[in-house]
């Protein structure tokens, strides 16, 4: 489970998280939802102790940010939007290096890795260098990665970027399997990514949260006359951050 109690992050003058508070239960998949610059990244870092908040709270699974961020790394996986790839090693090679990492060894090791191979689909690039792999193939040794040491939670930030369809498909499956003992956020700017994914959702628009919500939630709550019918999730995001900006125009 994870909870974030106002988050605020601040570069200098610039607010980059201001408030953010959502909470994200056992085996849900919840979806960041935000234009470019919205602070989806932000979050993401901030929950995987990468940068430190400058105000506010984070706990995964009990375990404190700031508090006991070894632990945190411990339970979690995390894929960042560029993969973290050492170009020069071969896909099992760099694995096996990130699952030692992870404290991984013999026989565990093993298996992590065969299956990391098979729900990954990467047997047929296994022995590639990653320098010669497609950017859907190195998204896929992205992904698994973050799955190598079989983590309680899963931070994934745009995960489908790069892939082909048939690819974003298998992406998605796995996800979804994965979803039954592990919480997982993930982030991105394509609407139908979240929709077809993500159990509840969360708008993000400059470093704020404008709500959140399941999609039938979210609809009702902009379509407050005829709560009934369902608005397609474009609908709802259009209405919420332009409601977002008229707001911001008033209290200016």
């Amino acid at each position: 489970m994870i909870d974030v109690q106002n988050l605020v992050m601040k570069y200098g003058g610039f607010t980059a998280l201001d408030r953010v508070s959502f909470r994200a239960e056992e085996g849900e998949i919840l979806g960041l939802l935000g234009p470019n610059g919205a602070g989806k990244t932000t979050v993401m870092r901030i929950l995987t102790t990468y940068l430190f908040p400058f105000s506010g709270s984070a706990k995964i699974s009990g375990c404190d940010i700031i508090e006991n961020p070894i632990e945190v790394r411990q339970i979690t996986g995390y894929l960042p939007e560029n993969a973290p790839l050492y170009q020069d090693m071969q896909v099992d090679e760099y694995l096996s290096f990130v699952g030692a990492a992870r404290g991984i060894s013999g026989k565990k090791l093993a298996q992590r890795l065969d299956w990391i191979r098979e729900s990954c689909e990467l047997k047929f690039v296994w022995k590639h260098w990653i320098n010669e792999l497609s950017k859907g193939y190195r998204q896929r040794v992205g992904l698994a990665q973050s799955l190598i040491h079989d983590p309680k939670i899963l931070i994934l930030d745009e995960p489908t970027s790069g892939l082909d369809p048939l690819q974003i498909i298998g992406i998605r499956k796995l996800i979804h399997e994965l979803a039954r003992k592990k919480t997982i956020i993930f982030s991105t700017h394509i609407l139908n990514e979240v929709e077809v994914m993500a159990d509840r959702i969360v708008i993000l628009n400059e470093g704020g949260v404008v709500a959140q919500g399941t999609h039938a939630e979210l609809s009702n709550q902009v379509n407050q006359s005829k709560p009934s019918e369902k608005m397609p999730l474009e609908q709802i995001f259009i209405s919420l951050l332009a409601n977002t900006q008229k707001q911001q125009r008033v209290d200016g």
